[in-house]
């Protein structure tokens, strides 16, 4: 963890030389200023990392050599989906970035009622392109070898008309619910989890109607009342709490 990592979208085998692509590149000799026998960490997102050492290096490209293999993964056994309504400005950048941090392992982008942006066809490709950068560098930054699934941009009404997964548990967050999260009974061993979030001022009453009839249950998260860009965060560090692997003894920060 204390080289510099990377996420590398090819295949990868240790004893393989080969150029890093652009952005990687440009990242490594300009930003970080790596140099001949310098060393970092490549990960190609389907499990485990390489450690690699700068063959050759200039203005244009960065030649390395992959050294050896670690089967070292820093999955959760929390297997969560996050249902996001997207959100305006920055604010789904964030909330990207951050659940991947900690450790979600689906993200799912709906066109919720009160959402504002209003993504649809070349435009939402350009943004789910945009935010699977995001969840590559968020990998890179807290050190996750295998990279969250990312589905297409689709209304909420639609997603919820699908078939869950098989015993899955569905929370959705709403202000005011008669269940706190804390009293969820814990999913079990590899049970999924989905875990729904409305955009700036919550579902509406119609939403939250459908996502009941479609097995999910509403919970609180406390007294306040918080910002989108908050609750889905706070959900999911407290699920990790709760079930997940924040409850194990560790000496990491």
């Amino acid at each position: 963890m204390n080289h510099p990592r990377f996420h590398c979208p090819q295949p990868l085998a240790a004893g393989a030389r080969f150029d890093l692509p652009e952005r990687v590149a440009h990242h490594a000799s300009t930003v970080l200023r790596l140099r001949r026998a310098d060393e970092m960490t490549l990960f190609d997102g389907t499990g485990g990392e390489y450690r690699a050492q700068i063959v050759a290096s200039d203005r244009r490209r960065v030649s390395v050599e992959l050294t050896h293999w670690s089967a070292v993964e820093r999955e959760s056994l929390l297997p969560v989906t996050l249902v996001q309504a997207l959100q305006a400005g920055e604010k789904m950048d964030l909330t990207v970035q951050k659940a991947v941090e900690l450790g979600v392992a689906r993200i799912v982008p709906v066109l919720s009622r009160r959402s504002v942006p209003r993504l649809a066809g070349e435009r939402a490709g350009r943004r789910l392109e945009h935010w699977q950068a995001v969840i590559a560098a968020a990998c890179e930054q807290c050190g996750r070898n295998r990279l969250p699934d990312l589905s297409p941009v689709e209304p909420l009404e639609n997603w919820l008309a699908r078939p869950p997964p098989a015993g899955a548990l569905r929370l959705m967050l709403a202000a005011g619910a008669a269940c706190s999260l804390a009293r969820v009974p814990p999913p079990l061993a590899g049970q999924p989890v989905e875990l729904l979030v409305g955009a700036e001022g919550g579902l509406a009453a119609e939403e939250v109607q459908l996502a009941a009839l479609s097995g999910f249950l509403s919970v609180r998260l406390g007294p306040r009342v918080l910002r989108t860009e908050t609750a889905g965060l706070a959900a999911l560090a407290a699920m990790q709490v709760l079930w997940g692997d924040f409850k194990e003894e560790t000496t990491d920060v």
